[in-house]
């Protein structure tokens, strides 16, 4: 994907920013309805009024994996951790805590490169876009 478009895919996904608990929940549901499968995990964290309200709670941790590349977001109590981890079958052989724009530059690139070998995470990254 040529890089004007890497950096469109970027700012769509910094949109909401500002407002993590906003940001988090648009951004698992963009990414579980474009990604195949088993390729985005969420972790909940429920209040005891949500568990009551039936309500799912807010995102706790986002858990994208894209190829060998495995990519966290965690999100306690308005802080942002990511981190960028490369894994084999499995085994994680590297990883690296990174500041929210630095995940969102390397999830953009992620989606860019599977978009370059897959037509539905093409499609994913053409949504982002829309």
């Amino acid at each position: 994907m040529p890089e004007p478009e890497v950096e469109l895919l970027a700012a769509a996904l910094r949109q909401d920013s500002t407002d993590l608990n906003l940001y988090a929940n648009v951004l698992t549901a963009k990414l579980a309805d474009s990604l195949p499968a088993g390729a985005v995990r969420v972790g909940r964290r429920r209040s005891f009024a949500e568990r009551v309200a039936g309500r799912a709670g807010s995102v706790a941790e986002l858990d994208v994996v894209l190829g060998e590349q495995r990519l966290l977001l965690r999100m306690d109590h308005g802080r942002v951790t990511g981190e960028i981890c490369h894994e084999v079958r499995g085994i994680v052989l590297s990883r690296r805590r990174v500041k929210l724009d630095e995940w969102i530059d390397a999830l953009a690139r992620a989606l860019a490169d599977a978009a370059a070998s897959s037509a539905r995470a093409r499609e994913a990254v053409e949504r982002f876009l829309a």
